[in-house]
């Protein structure tokens, strides 16, 4: 029986766990640096990645629902050579539990920026055991329909937030049109090349896939309800594409009239941001306060709340959908058969948000390096977990719901895409993972 739309829209709830996990301090970075070296020429990318995001991400949905399981466990079951299937294992614990410390670690320090961009003052070590705590406490209560509610309720201010301080901005909408529909880099070809790698990277995130087809099992148990799936992945990726697009809006408008040139648009270098007010922010750091400067002639002393509430939304929504993934991918393949109140599916995202932290305690003083290393990772497991998805939405036991010849299209194109942006981002991993150690 076909939803109504008022249904579908109380159905809402995996895609908007994908939307909280992509729009995360990697994103807010990124899309900032980009707005503020090339305007508004790059947001076809992000319409690009988020075009993407939907069509994997539907693909990991369909096979929870015609499965009503996760992808870890379908990746477990449909290898079937053993040698094989022990690589598969080993190469999606490693991806998905190491990247995800990772991200954790960026998404602590980047809601971090957050608070500091209102209260400067605050003890940042206490303050960011406090947010793993609360995080720690929701993912406890072991209950996906809280998780799920939580996060939407969030993704939806967050939408809130950034689309207001875009159209505060007064953007120039001739300019946003142009950058949405006609593709093209900027002048200097290898900054150009890797504002795009950063923005594809930051937006389709392997972790997600895990998640979607986990919760989407949970939640749809007929097939027919795949359309409801489908409508909650694009209109919840959709929005989460609009979020990243009007922090760029927002960032294009306010700070490339006000910033110097970025010597690498993804943010791994910064030579000094010069201001016209004569203020110099310390190379490599981008915080709430900078970025609230821009918008006060605007918005005033609501600027900063604004900015800061955006970080810390963005921070702490990832700060729960990283571990939580984890804690799905690794259950998954190792067929524990665990749910959100097993112990050994808790002792995965407690790991994980606990070595998050640690580093983050560690290495906060880098919160921007932090956050480059975890996208940089990103950019190498992504091509790996592309593959799995397509290779388990193509089984036979899917029926009517396994992949049909668009879906195998656009697959291929972006998994090709993926293994482009993985060569260019090894060297761009590894300075970025010495730049953070050596620091």
């Amino acid at each position: 029986m076909r939803s109504t739309l008022g249904e579908r829209f109380r159905n809402i709830g995996p895609g908007a766990l994908v939307a909280a996990g992509f729009v995360g301090p990697g994103t807010v970075t990124t899309c900032v640096v980009s707005g503020a070296s090339v305007g508004y020429t790059m947001l076809w990318c992000l319409l690009f990645a988020t075009f993407a995001t939907i069509i994997f991400q539907e693909m990991a949905a369909r096979i929870g629902i015609a499965t009503h399981e996760g992808l870890g466990e379908n990746i477990h079951d449909n290898i079937k050579h053993p040698a094989l299937k022990w690589i598969a294992i080993i190469l999606v614990i490693l991806a998905i539990f190491i990247g995800n410390v990772a991200y954790e670690t960026g998404n602590i320090t980047g809601s971090l920026l957050g608070i500091q961009a209102v209260f400067p003052s605050v003890n940042s070590i206490v303050a960011m055991v406090i947010m793993a705590a609360c995080a720690a406490a929701l993912l406890l209560i072991g209950k996906y329909n809280v998780i799920e509610k939580v996060l939407t309720a969030i993704v939806i201010f967050m939408g809130v937030v950034f689309l207001i301080t875009a159209f505060a901005s007064n953007p120039d909408w001739g300019q946003v049109v142009h950058g949405l529909f006609t593709p093209s880099l900027p002048q200097n070809s290898a900054t150009g090349l890797m504002t795009a790698i950063g923005l594809v990277g930051t937006t389709i995130v392997p972790y997600n896939l895990f998640l979607h087809a986990s919760s989407a099992a949970q939640k749809w148990k007929d097939p027919e309800q795949i359309g409801d799936a489908r409508f909650d992945a694009i209109l919840s990726i959709g929005l989460g594409g609009i979020i990243s697009m009007a922090i760029l809006i927002c960032a294009a408008a306010n700070l490339a009239p006000l910033w110097g040139t970025w010597q690498d648009a993804t943010g791994a270098t910064v030579s000094g941001i010069i201001m016209e007010s004569g203020q110099q922010v310390p190379s490599g750091q981008i915080n709430g306060n900078v970025m609230a400067i821009a918008l006060e002639p605007l918005m005033g002393s609501w600027s900063t709340w604004m900015i800061a509430l955006g970080l810390f939304a963005a921070g702490f929504t990832s700060m729960i959908t990283a571990p939580l993934s984890a804690a799905y991918a690794v259950n998954g393949v190792l067929r524990w058969k665990e749910d959100l109140k097993g112990k050994r599916f808790a002792a995965i995202w407690i790991i994980v948000m606990f070595c998050g932290l640690i580093m983050a305690i560690a290495w906060g003083r880098s919160p921007t390096q932090l956050i480059l290393v975890a996208q940089a990772a990103n950019a190498i497991l992504l091509p790996i977990m592309a593959f799995f998805v397509m290779y388990c939405a193509n089984n036979a036991k899917l029926g009517a719901l396994r992949n049909h010849t668009f879906s195998n299209i656009c697959g291929v194109i972006i998994i090709i895409i993926t293994l482009f942006m993985c060569y260019r981002n090894m060297s761009n991993f590894i300075t970025s993972l010495s730049n953070l150690i050596g620091m």
